[in-house]
């Protein structure tokens, strides 16, 4: 978004329907650097490679006590099968490891003769230890072999009941091949503050930082602050560019500051609409004068807060914004949003909202204002239709875990405020903490162990993709982390598998032009993620800004089911590195999974289309766009008989489709007698409906004919004045 605004008033078409089969639950054991260490001869130390792993059984007595149970680390949980013989219960390693030993921790119902066997292809099994005297408690076995997968399977009960297991844990060092296990857990890095409330100089320090980030647009510098359980007096912690601020308690009033997290635009003159990349989480706020300031623009996220009191999102002076995001937050009084363009607010519940501009969107808020778009333009949801909230890492009492919260269905209100939250923790020793100066290669060894990725704040260059391949894996980032592809690779793949979660980070094109910068899925992906979807929440996407970059597509989505909630995929338009062609990047975001649901979709100033969806069944809740500035001339954009490409174009095989809150503005500065046909472009089926739809010219720099299609008035009447042609429903 640029320095510009309104006055301070107010691929292929998918296939067939793809189902497959649901995944289980993977995590892993132990990850954190040694980027920099050598390959080395010798066998590593035996570690445990079980916990957490995907793992099935025979059977299951109930509800409560499933297969996980006895991979979960939690001697408090348990697996136990039906009372009959044989049973078994058998864990994925996830590639071949050279065993040592097995520990089976029994509950009273044990089992009399068993057997432990391996096997690289769930197939075929080799027994590495049996016995027909088993004595139940904890057998802590010895046992040689290799191998995928290992089961223990019962062949003689010794009770009247199934076999029940506490834990099943299986040790050993990963591949045969000698290379290094990578251990996990580790220290956050320098670039990762953490306070307690006793901690000296808080202020200070948060200062100084500010000082470093509140102009470095474009700068390198990333950092997070962490503040430990506990109440936080006078504080104002002013959070500039790639900077995190966040609680590290269960739930948000866990943390609670006495003070003010301020985002302001005093570096630019009192306009908000640079104020990117940044974020505060998971805190209470008790604002010193009743309402905190929030005045940012994209890829600012507010995730999880509590604000006891007002918020305010306009800038001092009440100068341009163009935001922005809230999530899981609870806003005791009146949201301020003043000169806010645009902005969504999903599941929360808020104290009533002000004023409406040309987007204000709401899906599961309560206290939201009912629908009235066009005048007052505000959209509003009753539920989210699906959710799960970003993973966030916290601190149980001494030792630091990631908390991933479980996923819902047509959600309303915060996950946090009435109760326990519910999901899942894992502790750290099952993230690889990657620090710069960590190689994709070291990133992918992690991966294929089976840890998950806490990136720490910094510019991580990466010459290889990074293989997302495990269900469930986590990759996280703190402090605006940000990865650079070299030499034209995709700087992150997703295998097509159940619930990976990816959040907190930021991909920035490189100079050699890569043909995709994230895939979720492969082409062709058709598996069924429906009870445990991937998630892509916080991440965002650069072309140019900080120096030239390249990337033919951005992000591409062929897995089905997919949530996309909360990106900015931006083709710069201003900074370093800035041109027609020198950042060329033709398409933002192409869907070609099914079942895709977007909530708070940003995607800018794209060569050609900005958003393309081709799989069946997509949904969009809250859309943002502008066209490219800098297109030299009409020519530059015809798109064969059309002026212009969509701003968000679903394709003509697609039969159902929906989407809400939609807006398209153009700012062409280097021709403005450039038209646009239409903002939004859509097959006319019964299937494919959207609601409330705008285009905007902004002073006058450009113009749309129409809104969708042919449909919409244009936009040349209003002239320079920033009126919006708007459409409540099509068709």
């Amino acid at each position: 978004m640029p320095a510009v605004g309104i006055p301070p008033v107010a691929p292929p078409p998918h296939g067939p329907a793809r189902r497959g089969v649901i995944g289980v639950v993977v995590t892993a054991l132990a990850a954190a650097l040694l980027a920099f260490a050598p390959a080395r001869e010798a066998e590593a130390a035996p570690v445990l490679l079980s916990q957490g792993k995907p793992v099935t059984a025979s059977s299951q007595e109930h509800s409560g006590t499933p297969a996980t149970a006895a991979v979960d680390g939690d001697n408090g949980t348990r697996w136990s099968s039906a009372a009959s013989d044989p049973q078994w219960i058998r864990v994925d390693l996830g590639a071949s490891a050279t065993l040592s030993h097995v520990e089976l921790r029994w509950e009273t119902a044990y089992a009399k003769a068993y057997r432990i066997e391996t096997s690289q292809n769930g197939t075929d099994w080799t027994a590495v230890h049996s016995t027909t005297t088993g004595t139940g408690g904890t057998e802590t076995l010895n046992v040689s072999g290799t191998g995928r997968y290992v089961r223990m399977l019962g062949t003689t009960r010794a009770t009247g009941y199934g076999y029940s297991l506490w834990e099943f844990k299986v040790y050993g060092s990963m591949g045969g091949d000698g290379g290094p296990t990578l251990p996990g857990g580790g220290d956050l890095g320098p670039n990762v503050h953490v306070f307690d409330p006793s901690t000296p100089g808080i202020q200070a320090k948060l200062d100084e930082v500010f000082r470093r980030q509140e102009s470095a647009q474009f700068g390198s510098g990333r950092h997070a602050f962490l503040f430990k359980p506990g109440t936080y007096h006078g504080l104002n912690a002013q959070i500039g560019f790639y900077t995190q601020i966040a609680g590290l308690g269960l739930r948000p009033d866990d943390t609670t500051i006495n003070g003010d997290v301020t985002v302001d635009a005093g570096w630019f003159n009192g306009n908000a609409t640079q104020n990117f990349w940044r974020a505060a989480e998971n805190l209470a706020l008790n604002p010193v004068n009743g309402t905190n300031r929030w005045a940012v623009s994209q890829a600012a996220s507010f995730r999880r807060m509590h604000v006891k009191g007002g918020l305010n999102l306009a800038p001092n002076g009440y100068g341009w914004a163009s935001g922005g995001y809230i999530a899981d937050t609870k806003v005791d009084g009146q949201i301020g949003n003043y000169s806010q363009q645009q902005w969504y607010t999903r599941d929360s519940a808020i104290g009533g909202w002000s004023n409406s501009v040309w987007n204000q969107v709401f899906s599961g808020v309560e206290g939201a204002p009912a629908t009235s778009f066009p005048e007052p333009r505000y959209t509003t949801l009753t539920t989210t239709p699906i959710s799960r909230e970003k993973p966030f890492l916290y601190l149980d009492g001494n030792e630091y875990k990631v908390f991933a919260p479980a996923k819902r269905t047509n959600a309303r209100g915060t996950t946090w405020a009435n109760g326990t939250p519910q999901g899942e923790s894992i502790p750290l020793s099952r993230f690889y903490v990657v620090k710069p100066g960590t190689t994709a290669a070291t990133m992918n060894a992690a991966l294929k162990q089976g840890l998950h990725l806490l990136f720490t704040p910094g510019v991580y260059h990466v010459d290889r993709t990074i293989e997302v391949s495990r269900p469930n894996t986590i990759v996280l980032g703190l402090g605006l982390a940000t990865i650079i592809p070299d030499n034209g690779v995709t700087a992150m793949k997703v295998a097509d598998v159940d619930g990976v979660r990816l959040a907190g980070f930021l991909i920035d094109a490189g100079t050699v032009n890569s043909p995709t910068l994230l895939e979720v899925g492969p082409q062709g992906a058709s598996a069924d993620h429906a009870a445990n979807p991937t998630t892509v929440q916080d991440v965002y996407i650069r072309i140019g800004g900080a120096g030239p970059g390249k990337a033919t597509t951005s992000m591409v989505v062929n897995s089905d089911d997919t949530i996309i909630d909360h990106t900015w995929v931006w083709r710069a338009d201003h900074g370093d590195g800035v041109g027609w062609e020198t950042n060329r990047a033709d398409y933002g975001v192409r869907v070609n999974g099914d079942d895709v649901l977007a909530t708070g979709l940003f995607v800018e100033h794209f060569n050609k289309y900005d958003v393309e969806w081709y799989g069946e069944r997509g949904r969009t809740i809250f859309y943002q766009n502008e066209k490219a500035y800098d297109a030299p001339d009409q020519a530059a954009i015809q798109n064969g008989a059309t002026k212009g490409y969509a701003a968000y174009r679903v394709d003509d095989s697609v039969d159902t489709h929906e989407a809400w809150g939609l807006g398209s503005y153009c700012n062409y500065n280097v021709d403005p007698g450039i038209r646009q046909d239409h903002g939004f472009k859509t097959p006319v089926k019964p299937g494919v409906k959207f609601h409330s739809l705008l285009v905007v010219s902004l002073g006058g720099m450009g113009h749309y004919h129409h809104v969708i299609n042919d449909t919409g008035a244009s936009t040349v009447p209003s002239g320079t004045s920033t009126v919006p042609s708007t459409v409540v429903a099509f068709p």
